[in-house]
């Protein structure tokens, strides 16, 4: 069932279109996409068996992984500026443009303090150099109310220890993502090997952020995730997009049936 955040809020959406984008490795294609549009809808899931190229589509966006050829673009709502080709730019470059990504593979800042972890990611490039170093309280004082919120949220109960469990550092890692208050979310995972209590924490943090005018894209194999949360939902296999549609449409369609899903999830 697609959210309810069209009828909470009518705004414009960035998008970022893909086009002639090609990606291999060893000789073996793994994404060939002629055309693909994400921020079409504010909740959007991208699924696919393994090897789809999902994660790797992902980061070619993020120009991560870069493309052999092709372009990637964002297009700002309203035609606010320029139009960005992202696959020009170096990634480092992605959030200062609203575009933000989660990690599939859980990474974690391993001498830093949870708070510290969250402060690094809240602070301005300004001050991310080693002789702004005494800027910490600026960045405390101006961050510390909705870091706190995050972390009362999600069930922190001491910032000042380390992130331990797989789970910690799975979260820490979407409110990183959330504190760098993206425009354009594309989502890895994101509630691979959390509880059903913190599934659903995760889901309603992306409602939220969807109803306040975010594009959000979500990769997952939790497929209640995906027909819960998504207004609309890609197909991909073998490199390629398949196909588009509402929820209903995408787990009642026989390609995806016989190809991903299976008898059982229609």
């Amino acid at each position: 069932m697609a959210t309810d955040v069209t009828d909470t809020v009518d705004v414009a959406r960035p998008q970022i279109h893909v086009r002639d984008a090609i990606k291999s490795f060893d000789g073996r294609v793994v994404v060939d996409v002629d055309e693909l549009i994400l921020g079409d809808q504010p909740i959007e899931g991208l699924i696919g068996p393994n090897g789809a190229g999902k994660t790797t589509l992902m980061r070619m966006v993020m120009h991560s992984t870069p493309l052999d050829s092709g372009t990637v673009t964002l297009h700002k709502p309203n035609g606010d500026g320029t139009d960005i080709v992202l696959s020009d730019l170096p990634t480092y470059r992605m959030a200062e443009h609203g575009v933000v990504k989660s990690n599939q593979v859980i990474m974690d800042f391993g001498k830093l303090t949870i708070w510290d972890s969250l402060l690094l990611s809240a602070a301005e490039g300004t001050v991310e150099r080693p002789q702004r170093i005494f800027d910490e309280q600026q960045v405390f004082d101006a961050h510390e109310d909705e870091i706190r919120e995050q972390l009362a949220y999600f069930g922190f109960t001491d910032p000042t220890a380390f992130a331990q469990s797989a789970g910690e550092k799975k979260l820490l890692d979407i409110v990183r993502c959330l504190l760098l208050k993206p425009k354009f979310l594309l989502l890895d995972e994101p509630t691979a090997g959390l509880p059903d209590e913190l599934t659903e924490k995760v889901m309603n943090r992306i409602r939220q952020l969807a109803a306040e005018g975010t594009a959000v894209v979500i990769v997952e194999h939790d497929l209640n995730v995906i027909w819960s949360l998504s207004d609309e939902v890609h197909f991909m296999a073998e490199g390629k997009m398949i196909m588009k549609g509402d929820p209903q449409t995408i787990r009642e369609n026989r390609t995806v049936v016989e190809k991903y899903l299976g008898e059982g999830h229609v």
